[in-house]
């Protein structure tokens, strides 16, 4: 199954770290958003949204990405990397994007990330050596439960 993750990776690039560690073991195409603008993602059967948290949402570049350019009616996976602890609320509008695309959201994953945002730089960030190998490998077995679920690869 031909698979792409469009990601926005800033600060630290811990969303990188978890992706870089799925395309060493996987096929997949990783796009950044701020390059995707003329990508056509058509051909892709599923498709990866992966943010950091930046005001408890995915990056305003991932959301507008998803409502404008998301092919309709695509798999899509989710990924975030956060220095404040996982929320429900983290991929509303992104999924809220996906789902008016007629997109099925298949799976989400999501783990801390060191955070020096704002404030956080002040005591000197949260969430200090994350995304950990554990947090690294625990992205890769969740995007190996996607393609086995959904009979990729």
């Amino acid at each position: 199954m031909k698979t792409a993750i469009v990601y926005y990776s800033q600060h630290h690039g811990n969303t990188k770290k978890l992706l870089d560690a799925i395309k060493d073991k996987h096929d997949v195409d990783l796009i950044r958003v701020t390059e995707a603008s003329d990508a056509d993602l058509s051909e892709y059967e599923m498709i990866g949204l992966a943010s950091g948290i930046y005001y408890g949402s995915f990056a305003k570049q991932m959301i507008a990405f998803a409502e404008e350019k998301l092919p309709e009616g695509k798999d899509v996976f989710l990924i975030t990397t956060s220095g404040a602890n996982p929320s429900d609320g983290f991929y509303k509008a992104v999924t809220d994007a996906a789902e008016k695309k007629g997109c099925k959201v298949i799976g989400r994953y999501g783990c801390f990330g060191y955070d020096t945002f704002g404030p956080f730089k002040l005591v000197g960030g949260l969430k200090k050596g994350h995304p950990t190998e554990e947090e690294i490998e625990g992205a890769v077995a969740f995007f190996e439960g996607i393609i086995n679920n959904n009979g990729a690869e």
